[in-house]
């Protein structure tokens, strides 16, 4: 099997070197290493987190570089007012990488909205949540950066929009290894990231109790079928004196949810469900949920590296997934 390898964990000089070349590329870093790169045509967000070829690792000395391996694309930034029309901007043949940071305002319209933005599933886009080191959650912010302005935010979110030659096509891959396994029936009436009552099997009830009553973890995330593709929704945190959750996307009114079955042995599922010939491998990231949970940190998942991030994008925010894009020729 043969992938395209290109950039990597690297410098702030190696990564400024590439940036010098005139590709297109997305870079993962510390802000403080992210915000010394020059301009150019690249777009970028806040972790520390990463997995590379050697396995996962947290690095606060590199940036993890994506190079697109064109320099046909736009660079854009957008508010809560504009983000709507991400797709609207994107070509005809092509795909968009979208960056949010964690926990702003942009994140959340993303999150609520994104399946009713015009030319949603018609164009792909792929992405990823920015974040922060665990250690210092609650006291910096996640953030992104356009590199053609040198700008950096906390509340909008960057984008590549890439133009693909006649006769290739963009293909979004996500690697989801939750099934809905054991307990109730859930479903919501308000689509929101922040639950109490819910009905279990159809009775009226407490997501909160209902998660102490059957020993759930904060590992295991909801699951539920949405038009045939199986997402996942995290749980951040249960409050039980008060009865509420908190959870990393939000569950929408009327699916039909029920707690994962665990995955055993993380890695090994992994590689096992990773296509055999994944093609010309171009942008993927794994969930930060994944590498705290299953225990990723220097264990492979495949041939698939890039940021551990704070959410993922897969068309709509996804929960504990990995998510990948390859280019492909029609013929």
């Amino acid at each position: 099997m043969t992938v395209r390898v290109e950039g990597g964990l690297m410098s702030v000089a190696e990564a400024a070197d590439l940036i010098g070349q005139g590709g297109a590329l997305t870079i993962a870093g510390d802000e403080s290493l992210l915000s010394q790169l020059p301009r150019g045509q690249w777009i970028g967000g806040t972790t520390p987190y990463f997995m590379t070829s050697e396995g996962g690792q947290c690095r606060r000395d590199a940036v993890f570089v994506q190079s697109l391996d064109t320099t046909d694309v736009a660079v854009a930034s957008y508010d809560v007012n504009t983000l709507a029309n991400v797709l609207e901007d994107a070509p005809e043949n092509g795909y968009s990488i979208i960056i949010l940071p964690a926990a702003s305002p942009v994140l959340a319209a993303y999150a609520f909205h994104a399946p009713d933005f015009p030319d949603m599933y018609i164009k792909p886009i792929v992405g990823w949540v920015s974040g922060v080191h665990l250690d210092e959650l609650g006291e910096r912010s996640a953030a992104v950066l356009d590199g053609h302005s040198g700008a950096l935010y906390t509340d909008r979110a960057v984008v590549l929009h890439v133009r693909l030659p006649e006769g290739r096509s963009a293909m979004v891959h996500t690697v989801n290894l939750f099934e809905a396994g054991f307990g109730p029936e859930l479903t919501f009436n308000t689509t929101s990231d922040s639950q109490d009552e819910c009905f279990v099997d159809g009775v009226a009830g407490n997501l909160a109790e209902v998660i102490a009553v059957h020993g759930v973890g904060h590992s295991l995330p909801l699951v539920a079928d949405y038009c045939g593709a199986t997402v996942n929704v995290s749980i951040q945190s249960v409050d039980e004196s008060e009865g509420t959750v908190k959870l990393y996307a939000p569950v929408f009114e009327g699916v039909r949810y029920r707690f994962a079955r665990p995955a055993v042995d993380y890695p090994a599922q992994f590689m096992a469900a990773m296509p055999t010939h994944p093609g010309n491998l171009v942008f993927g990231c794994n969930c930060i949920l994944n590498y705290l949970h299953s225990e990723l940190e220097g264990r492979k998942t495949a041939q698939l590296t890039g940021p551990i991030t704070f959410g993922e994008v897969a068309y709509q925010l996804l929960n504990q997934t990995a998510v990948f894009l390859t280019v492909e020729r029609d013929d």
